[in-house]
């Protein structure tokens, strides 16, 4: 697909970019900041690749002021961030770090006088590593203590931030960390995972209690990750079984228990053990937009390796890639936010969507260029098809931390040399910029 960007977005539109605490901050040492499980899984012999750490990332605890002023030159009207848990309570719970608290009201302030609205996510995965060594998600604990964190940041932000994440792609940090042993705690247990699924579901549940509760006006959603699940051999009923159970575990297990009031059929019966009376009240709890972090289609097959059984397919050789090796697939992503909006029927917003590349070596992107150019393209036919999307966030303003991956991979569609942390303005930087002018202009 070579898509064109000649439709005009309704006014009001979000264009945005996404990063998230861990992957940018650095400054995992400083003003009472407390350990993370990334910070542990990074000092784990083959966690991460490299040895990469996210102790400096990309500074920007430092560098904030110039992210912003960046965010500014390229005329985003919006941002999506996320706290650090560990930065305003070291151990998760208990006394608050006032220092780390500050941080983000200097970068809400920042945001607000550039004109940019924040968006803040309260969970990108750098739990406390103190509330890890009491079980973490796989406590039911949780639900209370995330509440009280959410509350914490309510009180303190809610004046100024009005748009509100509770957490970012529930499935895709609970299965690498509790069934694929890969993420950060590094556990590979079907009932770990069960347990981490549902927990996380009822702290969802808590936290938008406890924002529209505090925070009068607020605008509460949910990030999720959806990717179109595929057999490698659709022909082959075994390949067609692992597809359909891994889009339940990855696209179905959290949209729907939060805005359908069920699990999907295939494992419902296995995490009806840890549901208690009244649970999926709880869970479901109104929220007012639906957060969608796309990528690319993902192909299955089964893998006895796998607590689950189904594993990682190959996509079609003949499908286009990313520089990361991902499929690309423009017409999945307007046939995704199509679905969306008739599955759960909330305004979605793009929360992220991006390309990936090891073999940048500066600001020439020509191909994240072409990818975002034919995604935002089959996001505009989507809206004219009926898709209610209200905005578009790109991965990433930064090359940041990318999780197992460390620094190799680049997605930002601004350059970070990670030896002088210099930023550098993408080709793709500037077409977004031209891009958002033109949809302005319109």
């Amino acid at each position: 697909m070579t898509g064109t960007t000649d439709f005009r977005f309704p006014p009001g539109f979000r264009w945005g970019a996404s990063t998230s605490s861990y992957q940018i901050e650095g400054a995992a040492n400083e003003d009472g900041r407390g350990p993370s499980i990334w910070d542990t899984l990074c000092r784990m012999k083959g966690g991460v690749e490299n040895g990469d750490t996210g102790d400096v990332a990309c500074d920007h605890y430092h560098r904030y002021a110039e992210d912003v002023a960046l965010m500014r030159g390229l005329g985003l009207n919006a941002y999506r961030f996320s706290v650090a848990w560990p930065r305003v309570l070291p151990r998760g719970r208990g006394a608050v770090n006032e220092p780390g608290l500050a941080f983000y009201d200097r970068l809400i302030d920042t945001l607000l006088e550039a004109g940019i609205e924040p968006w803040l996510c309260l969970y990108h995965w750098d739990l406390p590593q103190a509330l890890q060594d009491l079980g973490g998600w796989a406590n039911r604990d949780m639900a209370g203590w995330f509440a009280d964190y959410a509350a914490l940041c309510a009180r303190r932000y809610g004046d100024r931030v009005k748009h509100w994440a509770t957490i970012n792609e529930f499935s895709v940090f609970t299965l690498f960390a509790y069934a694929f042993g890969a993420g950060a705690p590094g556990i590979a247990d079907r009932n770990e995972h069960l347990k981490a699924m549902h927990h996380v579901n009822l702290a969802h549940g808590a936290g938008v209690d406890v924002l529209r509760a505090l925070v009068p006006g607020a605008s509460i959603g949910a990030v999720h990750s959806v990717q179109p699940c595929r057999p490698e051999d659709p022909g082959n009923p075994a390949h067609r079984e692992s597809a359909a159970l891994f889009d339940e575990l990855w696209n179905l297990a959290f949209p729907d228990a939060q805005l359908l009031g069920h699990y999907p059929p295939r494992i419902a019966a296995a995490i009806e053990p840890y549901v208690r009376a009244g649970d999926m009240a709880r869970i479901g709890r109104p929220i007012d937009w639906f957060g969608l972090n796309h990528y690319a289609p993902m192909y299955s097959k089964p893998d006895d390796g796998n607590v689950w059984g189904c594993g990682w397919g190959a996509a079609p050789e003949d499908m286009p890639r990313t520089d990361v090796g991902w499929p690309m697939h423009p017409e999945a992503f307007r046939d995704t936010l199509l679905g969306l909006t008739k599955r759960y029927k909330l305004p979605v917003y793009v929360t992220e969507n991006g390309f990936g590349s090891k073999t940048e070596t500066g600001a020439d992107d020509p191909r994240r260029l072409a990818y975002l150019r034919d995604y935002i393209a089959a996001m505009g036919e989507a809206v004219r098809a009926g898709a209610d999307v209200r905005g578009y966030f790109v991965w990433s303003l930064l090359d940041n931390f990318e999780w197992n991956g460390g620094y190799a991979p680049r997605f930002g569609i601004v350059h970070v040399d990670y030896e002088t942390l210099a930023r550098t303005p993408k080709a793709s930087a500037r077409w977004y910029a031209e891009f958002i002018r033109g949809q302005a202009g319109a």
